[in-house]
C-alpha cells in the first residue's frame, strides 16, 4: 500500500512525498528510520483510470508461483524472517495484483497470524496442498524443507503443463490457417464462380455443388453460423464447468483412444507426486490421501482416491484398493504403492513413479509432436485441395467445352 505523508526533519523544516509500506504503522516506522517524524499521514487515494480499472482483471500465473514459492524458501531457509522476506519480494514483483497480496500476507503475519492461515486467504493462488504443506512444515519446525518440496512440485506440475501446451500451439496454428483460407474462398470466391457457372449451363462436379451450397448458406445465413459457433464455444466452455458436465467430461476424455491414455499418465503422476510431497511432509495418510482428491483435476481419479482413502480407514492398504481400479491404475503404478507400504518408504517409492511418469508424458509430448505435424499439413494440403478442385474443375471444363 501507498500513503501519502507529511513529515518534519530534524531541523523542523517540512517534507511531503509518498511512501510504500504494509501498513500505516509500518509507513510511520519506515520514516521514522529515516529521520523525518509525520504529521500527517493517509493512504494514497486510488486514480479512476484505465490502469486502475485493469488491476481487477490482473491474474496470478503459474510461473509467478513457482518463482515466488522457490525464492521464499531460499530467503527462509537463510533465516530471514517470513515478513521482510514477502516484504522484500513483494518490492520486486511486477504483477500488482500478487504484490498487494503478498504485503496483506505480510501484515497478517505481523500481527501473529500463521504462514499457512494469511496464504490460505486466497485459495486461487495458493491451493489446499500449498496450505497443507505449510501447515506441516510450521508444526514440524522443517518449514524450510517443505517449501522446497513445494517448489520443486510446482516446478514439475508447471514444467509438464508447458509441454503439453507447446506441442499443442502446431495444431491450433495450422486449423486457423485453414480457417482463413476456407473463410475466404467460400466467402469471396465461390460467389464470383457462381454467375460464370450459371452463364455457361453447365455441369457441374459434385465437390463444385457441395461447395456452392455451402457457399450460398454461410453468405445468406452467416448470423446462424455466428450463432451455432458461439453456441459451441459456450457450451464447450461452460459444461465441463458444471457438477453434472464434469463427470461426464472428465469420464469421456479418459476413453479418447491414444490421448485417454496419455491423460491417465498426467492424472497417476500427479496422483504419486501429491501423495508423496505430502507424506514426507508428515501428514497421515487419510489426509494425504484427502488432499490428493481434491487436487487431482478428474472427477474419475478423485473417487478413487476417496475409495481407497475409506479403505485405509477401514485398515486396509493403498494397493489393495487401487488394484480394483485396472482401467485407470496401472499395474505397474499399484505394485511400486505395495512395495513402498510392505518397506515403509512409500514417499520415496512414489517419487520413482513420478520420474517415470514424467518420462512417458515427455516421451508421449515429443512423439505426438513428430507425428501431428506431417499429419496436418497432409489434412492442410487436402482440404485446400478440395478446394482448388471445386473452383477450378468447372472452369476447366468451360474452357473445354469453348474450345
Amino acid at each position: 500500500m501507498k500513503f501519502e505523508y507529511q513529515a518534519r526533519t530534524k531541523s523542523g523544516d517540512i517534507k511531503k512525498g509518498v511512501i510504500e509500506a504494509v501498513s500505516k504503522m509500518a509507513a510511520i516506522d519506515l520514516l521514522h528510520k529515516n529521520e523525518l517524524f509525520p504529521t500527517i499521514i493517509k493512504e494514497e487515494k486510488k486514480g479512476k483510470g484505465l490502469n486502475t480499472e485493469l488491476k481487477i482483471f490482473e491474474r496470478v500465473s503459474s510461473k509467478e508461483v513457482v518463482i515466488f514459492t522457490r525464492e521464499i524458501a531460499i530467503m527462509i531457509e537463510s533465516n530471514v524472517p517470513p515478513a521482510k522476506a514477502l516484504e522484500a519480494l513483494g518490492e520486486q514483483m511486477s504483477n500488482r495484483s500478487f504484490k498487494e497480496k503478498i504485503f496483506k500476507v505480510s501484515a497478517d503475519i505481523r500481527e501473529g497470524v500463521t504462514l499457512s492461515k494469511a496464504f490460505s486467504k486466497y485459495p486461487n493462488i495458493f491451493s489446499t496442498f500449498y496450505v497443507n504443506m505449510l501447515r506441516s512444515g510450521e508444526i514440524s519446525g522443517t518449514l524450510p524443507e517443505v517449501l522446497r518440496k513445494v517448489a520443486d512440485h510446482l516446478e514439475n506440475e508447471y514444467y509438464i503443463k508447458t509441454k503439453t501446451m507447446g506441442a499443442m500451439i502446431y495444431p491450433i496454428v495450422v486449423l486457423v490457417v485453414f480457417a482463413i483460407i476456407f473463410t475466404v474462398v467460400v466467402v469471396y470466391i465461390i460467389p464470383g464462380l457462381v454467375e460464370v457457372l450459371e452463364i455457361s449451363g453447365a455441369e457441374l462436379p459434385l465437390v463444385t455443388k457441395i461447395v456452392i451450397g455451402l457457399s450460398i448458406f454461410v453468405v445468406n445465413y452467416w448470423w446462424a453460423v455466428l450463432l451455432i459457433l458461439i453456441g459451441i464455444a459456450s457450451f464447450v466452455n461452460y459444461y465441463p464447468k458444471t457438477k453434472e458436465g464434469k463427470q461426464v467430461t472428465d469420464a469421456i476424455l479418459l476413453k479418447v483412444p491414444v490421448l485417454g491414455n496419455f491423460q491417465k499418465n498426467i492424472y497417476m503422476n500427479r496422483f504419486a507426486e501429491n501423495l508423496a510431497t505430502l507424506l514426507s511432509s508428515g501428514k497421515p495418510i487419510t489426509e494425504a490421501l484427502e488432499v490428493t482428491a481434491d487436487l487431482i483435476g478428474n472427477n474419475v481419479y478423485r473417487e478413487i482416491i476417496l475409495q481407497a482413502r475409506d479403505g485405509v480407514v477401514k485398515g486396509q492398504k493403498i494397493s489393495d484398493c487401487l488394484v480394483n481400479h485396472p482401467k485407470h491404475i496401472s499395474p505397474l503404478f499399484v505394485q511400486m504403492v505395495a512395495v513402498g507400504e510392505s518397506t515403509g518408504k512409500i514417499s520415496e517409492t512414489l517419487m520413482n513413479v513420478v520420474r517415470f511418469y514424467k518420462t512417458e508424458i515427455e516421451t508421449f509430448v515429443d512423439s505426438i509432436s513428430d507425428i501431428i505435424e506431417p499429419v496436418l499439413i497432409l489434412g492442410l494440403a487436402g482440404m485446400v485441395g478440395l478446394l482448388v478442385a471445386a473452383v477450378f474443375l468447372p472452369l476447366y471444363q468451360i474452357g473445354g467445352t469453348l474450345g
